[in-house]
């Protein structure tokens, strides 16, 4: 603490004429009612000061004034001009028993001066060091005094992460830094500048942007060769198992998430593939004839799929699935009157959920022929996990048709036929004539009986879908089945894919073994179920891609079909860098922004290059509902319109 030359007591004040120095105990003092400062001090302002003040005393005078009564005589407090935040600072201190509240604080008496005018001075006129100067400040206690980021931070009132951020800022190019200086670059510039320590990659960078330098720009530019650590190859490796690797990466201190950039892009990809290969061993252990390993899912396999079988489970596994239903039930019912559940009772939930759906998949089980004629592959999912898809069969590895069961029941059942009484083969000239009529007469019988028109368009759609044969029906129904893989990258891994798919193998758990018995199995469902089954086998058969020279007509069926099923494409898509922007031309992206924003918000980015522009439009239309035409429902159109009006 600094002492003062004027010869005063703590408690007893030897002078109070104007510009007298003084020691005023910290419980004599008081804010001015005439401070021109009404918007009170910040509780992280205060926190500083306090810091400093413990670290270095208080290096400046408070301006005060002798307190008088009604009568003009002096109370013995006084009321603080300029300070206010240094005496909030010391009570902060009493109240943490650094020091007494009888404190003695360097004052210096102004009885001359107006305090609303001189408070409003001090505040208005003074100039604050350039945040430049204060990062390449702390730089210089860092590297002259040794002093670490806690130590910093402590002597500053600041979070040591602040002391980190202004360290990391400090590191910039120095011509960088000048050209912040000279107000060419932003604070949010210069943040994404440092991200990296090299400032030959700094200033190459900056010489090769465009005008406008976004940070969003200047991030991308230094780490084009750099994976995030959000990336789906970063989640699936894991840092520790990268950095073990001996991976480096890169932090930005200036994101919320601080979850960085993975500098070894050829070294994240060979541990990618290591542990998709780690994973293949143990699925291979599962007894199936091959497992192939890839990074991305290769959607054009064209491989067909063997559906597992549907099993009964154990009386003691039966047992424990009701008792996890129970629990379930009675966690979620003592606290449905609760906001948010407590973290204990979410974790247990958790928990729960796991241990049903593992028995859930005890259920389902592929048959021993099966797997030893079938392979799985294993893969990098969207959501960095691996993807594991099992029963595949590949051309070489089919069953023979004679040699299956099926096909020696309709041999047997078309020889029974097609003989004579006699038990002489017919001519077949003959059998034509007469399986002509016996069509004919079906054509017109079915015609009039829709319940059984229903049962064998439902039979003969289930047989092309669940079955590698599919010479079971009498009916010509050709329900070819496209790859959207093939026309939109990642489409598989979609929301509306996997749920597709979980229906698909729901109804594939179901179904007979040989196609031969699946009419009685359709015959015996419920007329719900087989709606549903139908529905399900004619979904599959949707085609609605816009091809090259494909008639108009085909769209126009989509349109109609989309609206008879009030199809609503926000649910399954939405609009971002990736999946729209970046892939359409800047004219485009700017009448999507107009439309969805309006005009202005167009016109902000109007001047932004082409990725920048694709980003900012992806985060502006996010949770909008906008959608390009092409995904338009018509009737969901007219219903809008309909509301608004």
């Amino acid at each position: 603490m600094t002492t003062s030359s004027t010869k005063t007591t703590s408690h007893n004040i030897t002078s109070t004429h104007n510009g007298a120095e003084v020691l005023i105990p910290l419980n004599k003092l008081k804010k001015s009612p005439r401070n021109a400062r009404k918007t009170p001090h910040s509780q992280a302002a205060i926190e500083a000061k306090a810091a400093s003040i413990a670290a270095k005393g208080i290096l400046q005078n408070l301006v005060v004034e002798p307190e008088q009564d009604a009568s003009g005589a002096e109370t013995g407090f006084f009321l603080v001009t300029i300070g206010e935040g240094r005496r909030l600072a010391q009570l902060l201190r009493v109240k943490r028993k650094q020091i007494k509240k009888t404190e003695p604080i360097r004052c210096v008496i102004d009885t001359t001066n107006d305090p609303h005018e001189i408070s409003l001075d001090e505040n208005v006129t003074r100039e604050a060091m350039h945040p430049a100067d204060q990062f390449e400040a702390f730089r210089d206690l860092a590297e002259q005094k040794g002093w670490g980021a806690e130590e910093i931070a402590a002597r500053f009132g600041v979070t040591p992460h602040v002391v980190r951020q202004r360290l990391r800022l400090a590191a910039v190019s120095p011509r960088l830094m000048q050209c912040y200086r000279d107000e060419e670059l932003t604070l949010d510039q210069l943040m994404a500048f440092a991200l990296v320590d090299d400032h030959t990659r700094q200033e190459q960078v900056y010489d090769t942007l465009p005008w406008n330098k976004e940070a969003s720009t200047i991030r991308r530019a230094l780490m084009e060769a750099h994976v995030k650590a959000t990336d789906r190859r970063a989640v699936f490796v894991g840092e520790e198992a990268y950095r073990e690797a001996g991976g480096n990466i890169l932090r930005d201190l200036f994101t919320e998430d601080g979850g960085g950039y993975f500098e070894d892009v050829a070294l994240l990809e060979r541990l990618v593939i290591a542990k998709l290969e780690t994973v293949a061993a143990e699925v291979q252990q599962e007894g199936w004839k091959w497992v192939s390993v890839h990074r991305d899912y290769p959607h054009d396999h064209g491989l067909r799929r063997a559906h597992p079988e549907t099993v009964a489970l154990s009386r003691k596994d039966k047992a424990a699935c009701t008792a996890i239903q129970k629990e379930q039930e009675a966690l979620i019912e003592q606290y449905e009157d609760e906001q948010e559940l407590p973290e204990e009772v979410v974790h247990r939930l958790a928990e729960l959920e796991a241990e049903a759906e593992r028995f859930e998949a005890q259920r389902l089980r592929f048959s021993s022929d099966d797997i030893a004629r079938s392979g799985a592959l294993v893969c990098l999912s969207h959501d960095g996990t691996a993807r594991i898809d099992r029963g595949l069969v590949r051309d070489e590895d089919e069953v023979p048709e004679e040699a299956s069961k099926g096909g020696e029941v309709s041999a047997s059942v078309a020889t029974e036929s097609m003989e004579a009484d006699n038990g002489t083969a017919l001519p077949e000239s003959l059998i034509r004539d007469l399986t002509a009529h016996r069509t004919l007469a079906l054509r017109l019988e079915l015609g009039e009986r829709p319940t059984v028109a229903l049962l064998a368009v439902t039979h003969a759609l289930a047989v092309q879908a669940f079955y590698v044969r599919t010479g079971e029906s009498c009916l010509e129904l050709r329900s070819g089945r496209v790859e959207l893989g093939t026309y939109a990258q990642g489409i598989k891994d979609s929301a509306a894919a996997r749920k597709l798919a979980e229906r698909h193998e729901a109804w594939a758990a179901e179904m007979p073994q040989d196609a031969i018995d699946l009419w009685d199995f359709v015959a015996a469902l419920g007329e719900e179920d087989r709606m549903a089954l139908l529905a399900h086998c004619a979904s599959l058969t949707v085609n609605a891609v816009k091809q090259p020279g494909q008639s108009p007509r085909i769209q126009t069926a989509a349109s109609k079909l989309a609206s008879a099923v009030s199809l609503d494409m926000t649910a399954h898509w939405s609009a971002t860098e990736k999946s729209y922007f970046g892939r359409i031309t800047k004219a485009q992206t700017l009448a999507a922004v107009t439309e969805a924003a309006g005009t202005k918000a167009a016109e902000r980015m109007a001047g932004l290059k082409k990725p920048a522009m694709a980003e900012a439009a992806s985060t502006l239309l996010a949770g909008t509902g906008w959608l390009p035409l092409p995904l338009r429902t018509a009737q969901a159109a007219n219903d809008e319109g309909s509301e608004a009006a």
